[in-house]
């Protein structure tokens, strides 16, 4: 009975130490650079969107077809920029 005890306790030490030993090799990032991620995911999405916007514009100015042009570029851009976002999180 006294034996069970031990082997998880000796299991948990052992677990612990991996975790240490991870957590040493890979840090966790620091404030700074989980504000800078948050401020590329921005512009990744916002920057295509706005182009989108502005080449719809541009279309609808040169056709004469009020927004017939913008909406889906609005979207289109924005499905870029979130597609791409995407990507970027999870790059390895």
């Amino acid at each position: 009975m006294s034996r069970k005890p031990k082997s998880r306790l000796a299991a948990a030490a052992r677990r612990s130490a991996e975790r240490e030993k991870m957590h040493a090799e890979n840090p966790e990032p620091s404030l700074g650079a989980r504000l800078g991620q948050i401020g590329i995911l921005g512009w990744a999405v916002v920057v295509p969107t706005l182009l989108g916007v502005f080449l719809g514009r541009m279309a609808d100015g040169y056709f004469e077809t009020g927004v017939f042009f913008t909406a889906p570029g609005i979207m289109l851009g924005a499905a870029i920029g979130l597609w791409s976002a995407w990507k970027w999180m999870h790059r390895q």
